[in-house]
């Protein structure tokens, strides 16, 4: 076995978030002692998500058809919005089972020094949701760090004309963590004690 396919394979995995060389050192040791089915097997779900996975047109989660399976659900509340974001946001309020309404997944959060401006997140598409006139609630859960904050104070303001409920995820979250890590007791806590901003 060549030592150029390891060091290849270790530099590939070096490209997802938080893995450092020696998390890919071991990835890589580890695939290379797996059965070769259960390998090829991780390959194809790659393949797979690569393939078939895109945007909802709705909400911009993510989703194997036009409209995600939430979307399309009659049983959730359409007045309420949850704005989030990134998909995976989506997965950890779930979890709680205390929000029954739909998402909007922005795909970041305003960072101006980054060039990351609103005309490059989501939110026409939200403003476009909220003028028709069926949304009661929009409920703002995007970070508790600076960023997050940022862009949750810019919808507020966006929306403000449409007369109806902006709220804002209380602080069980602590300012600086990021949502994709909480447990869903935090979560939970942080839904229930949401906050009209």
């Amino acid at each position: 076995m060549s030592h150029g396919i390891i060091e290849t394979l270790v530099s590939e995995l070096m490209r997802l978030p938080t893995i450092g060389r020696k998390t890919a050192q071991r990835l890589a040791f580890y695939i290379l002692s797996m059965p070769e089915d259960e390998a090829k097997s991780i390959a194809r779900a790659i393949l797979d998500v690569k393939e078939r996975a895109r945007l909802c047109s709705v909400c911009f989660n993510i989703s194997e058809r036009e409209t995600c399976q939430l979307c399309e659900d009659s049983s959730r509340d359409g007045g309420k919005i949850c704005v989030v974001e990134e998909p995976g946001n989506v997965a950890v309020i779930e979890k709680t089972g205390l929000f029954n309404g739909l998402y909007h997944v922005l795909h970041g959060n305003l960072s101006p020094i980054d060039g990351i401006t609103p005309e490059k997140l989501k939110l026409e598409a939200l403003s476009d949701r909220v003028k028709r006139g069926t949304v009661s609630e929009v409920i703002l859960a995007t970070n508790p760090n600076t960023k997050g904050e940022m862009t949750a104070q810019y919808i507020a303001n966006l929306l403000r004309p449409y007369k109806i409920i902006v709220t804002r995820i209380a602080y069980g979250l602590p300012m600086g963590g990021d949502i994709e890590f909480a447990d869903e007791v935090t979560m939970g806590k942080s839904f229930q004690g949401r906050n009209v901003i």
